[in-house]
């Protein structure tokens, strides 16, 4: 915390779920740390020289253990995309955490175990008719099972090999997001009334259906606003530009499990008494959101044919009983009066267009000719003619004009042919400088189907469109922010994980065992996938973190085995003897890091932000710790050819 209040990191979802993270891991390397001195204490060791030798044995192995779990997450502190912005503080929390608990281990661990390790001592020391320090039901269990795989090499090899491959092919069946919804109880819905409404008449809509919510059971707070979005209360909110035709309510309820039952209900309601607009329903989301889950983007040169080619797509879109909110970002066609200036009569009046806008301004909206101070609100003073005069298209013509050249007013005829009423495009977007129109969709919330199954399912309808030469097809929405995300994450995932591999060498001066422990990483998706498809989870991009951090923690446990196989190797062991009895000096260490990781990790379960990347490293931390007890041992004697007992 005091790291934290010098960097300036606050304590919010993101910081508060790394703390629970590193409470599973900063317990790692203590463990280890606790385990030798326990282990020395048995054999008759002093607590001084049992603490002593297990520090000196273990520093640089644990050091750089640590090391490798702090670069697995180094990605998402690096990242300069949004998301990166957004859950940047997991890897300086756990930075700060993960090397306070090494400095820790190696101090004040030693220090509270000659306090409380008195008894242990005495019995190591005067009762010396049992020192083994590997005994139960576990151990025993444990040295059949890495005896057999010992004995079987290949079988176990290839038992990995399929099940990595089943695991692989099961993996195409987990769905796949970007960010859940958030867990607040609040919903906004979006009112789009046809393009060229009045502002009242949008007002009049959110306030009927803000007096629906309220008489609706379960409602705390409702709160409406008109002509554009919500001012930003949240990170990622991103409210809606300034439009007549747009109002949004805001909806609050007690419970977040009333949220799918009151937006059913309100869809009935809407239908009914709202049948002129357009009302879409959103849950706020926790990360970083988009318009819409999928957009269509046509760019090109002329209107009419990029309406043409939105309207073609939204086609596509209806026709998906899933797809839902289809719309583009044009909106409709909007009436307009349009005079036709007659620039030879207007010049020889001394009128020009300026003039004709001023006039026709103040007879049909009004024009402000001053400021009306009210304590501190100013109010703008508005001159136009009454309602029955300017609402009157026929009246139009009967307009008079200033003329200085005649010092008198004239007709308004005199310098307009006529006022014709014509369609124009009210909103023309640009994307790069280019005109671009945007065609919106959302999975169904009924349907429960993800945003990545619906776009793949569309996806390729859509880009069959055949397009014109000048016009091309991009895609937005929840694909491009994970695609933006990913990139920016694998940008520096390369030098990640070569910074990792270099420390493994260095660590054992040996490339043979840094291969054995790298080996064991690919292999954790056989326990990812599992936990995926068990419990239903969506692989997104907090889950692709997890993976990521969880190749940290395996090859951190695959160095505590090796660097222990390599010390009884040190004291004269034969090599078979060495990886055997190494393996079962690790395992209550192993186990231990990660059960206390794995409990540590079970509240994010329940929450919706983290409960992928829990659900990701539980289960392949628990499978991963099979993977270390066992499959490393085996590649280990494998790669460094060493043979079994006769």
């Amino acid at each position: 915390f005091i790291a934290m209040k010098a960097l300036g990191i606050e304590l919010h979802r993101i910081s508060l779920g790394a703390l629970i993270i590193a409470l599973g891991m900063l317990v790692d390397n203590a463990l280890v740390i606790t385990e030798g001195i326990m282990v020395g204490l048995q054999k008759g060791l002093s607590r001084t020289r049992a603490a002593y030798d297990i520090v000196k044995q273990t520093q640089w192995p644990l050091l750089g253990a640590t090391v490798i779990a702090v670069t697995a997450f180094a990605p998402i502190g690096l990242s300069p995309d949004s998301t990166g912005e957004f859950v940047g503080s997991l890897f300086y929390v756990l930075l700060i955490s993960l090397m306070l608990s090494w400095f820790t281990a190696l101090s004040i661990t030693p220090f509270l175990c000659h306090l409380l390790f008195s008894r242990q001592e005495q019995h190591g020391a005067d009762d010396n008719k049992d020192t083994e320090p590997y005994k139960g039901a576990l151990y025993d269990i444990y040295r059949s099972s890495l005896t057999f795989m010992l004995h079987n090499r290949r079988t176990t090899v290839i038992a990995m090999l399929l099940a990595l491959v089943v695991a692989v092919v099961g993996f195409g069946f987990v769905k796949k997001s970007f960010f859940p919804p958030s867990n607040t109880p609040m919903f906004l819905v979006d009112i789009w009334l046809p393009e060229g409404s009045d502002i009242h008449a949008t007002q009049q809509q959110a306030l009927a259906l803000e007096d629906y919510f309220r008489q609706q059971d379960g409602v705390v707070f409702t709160s409406s606003t008109v002509g554009q979005g919500e001012l930003r209360f949240m990170l990622t909110y991103a409210p809606e530009r300034q439009y007549r035709a747009y109002a949004q309510v805001m909806i609050r309820t007690e419970q977040r499990e009333q949220i799918p039952a009151m937006i059913d209900q309100a869809r009935i309601w809407t239908e009914r008494q709202l049948p002129n607009a357009f009302v879409k329903y959103k849950r706020l989301q926790i990360g970083p959101g988009t318009k819409a889950k999928i957009e269509a983007r046509f760019s090109g040169p002329d209107q009419a044919q990029l309406r043409q080619l939105a309207e073609q797509a939204k086609t596509i879109f209806l026709q998906d009983s899933d797809a839902d909110n289809v719309r583009h970002d044009w909106r409709q066609r909007a009436k307009i009066i349009r005079p036709l200036f007659n620039e030879e009569n207007a010049r020889r009046a001394g009128i020009s267009r300026q003039d004709l806008d001023d006039l026709l301004q103040m007879s049909v909206s009004g024009k402000t000719i001053g400021l009306y101070r009210e304590g501190t609100t100013l109010k703008p003073i508005i001159m136009r003619p009454p309602a029955v005069e300017r609402l009157n298209i026929d009246r139009l013509m009967d307009l008079q004009i200033w003329s200085p050249v005649f010092n008198r007013y004239i007709p308004v005829q005199q310098v307009v042919d006529r006022f014709d009423l014509v369609f124009e495009d009210p909103i023309i977007a640009r994307r790069d400088r280019k005109r671009t129109i945007q065609v919106f969709v959302d999975p169904s919330l009924q349907s429960g189907v993800t945003a990545d199954t619906l776009f793949q399912r569309v996806r390729p309808k859509i880009e069959a469109i055949p397009l014109p030469a000048g016009y091309e097809l991009s895609w937005g929405g929840e694909y491009e922010s994970s695609q933006k995300a990913e990139k920016s994450v694998f940008a520096s995932l390369p030098l990640g994980y070569l910074i990792m591999f270099i420390i493994t060498v260095l660590l054992f001066n040996e490339l043979r065992s840094a291969l054995v422990i790298w080996a064991c990483v690919p292999l954790a998706i056989i326990g990812v996938s599992a936990g995926m498809l068990m419990l239903g989870a969506e692989f997104g991009f907090m889950a692709l973190l997890g993976f990521l951090s969880l190749s940290g923690m395996i090859v951190k446990n695959g160095i505590v085995l090796v660097d222990q196989i390599r010390l009884e190797l040190s004291e004269g062991l034969s090599p078979y003897d060495a990886v055997f009895h190494a393996s079962i000096s690790r395992l209550r260490p192993v186990t231990m890091a990660a059960l206390t990781t794995i409990l540590g990790l079970l509240p994010l379960l329940f929450d919706p932000f983290f409960s992928a990347m829990a659900v990701v490293i539980c289960f392949g931390l628990g499978f991963a710790t099979i993977l270390t007890l066992g499959v490393v041992p085996v590649l280990y004697a494998m790669s460094h050819k060493i043979q079994n007992p006769s």
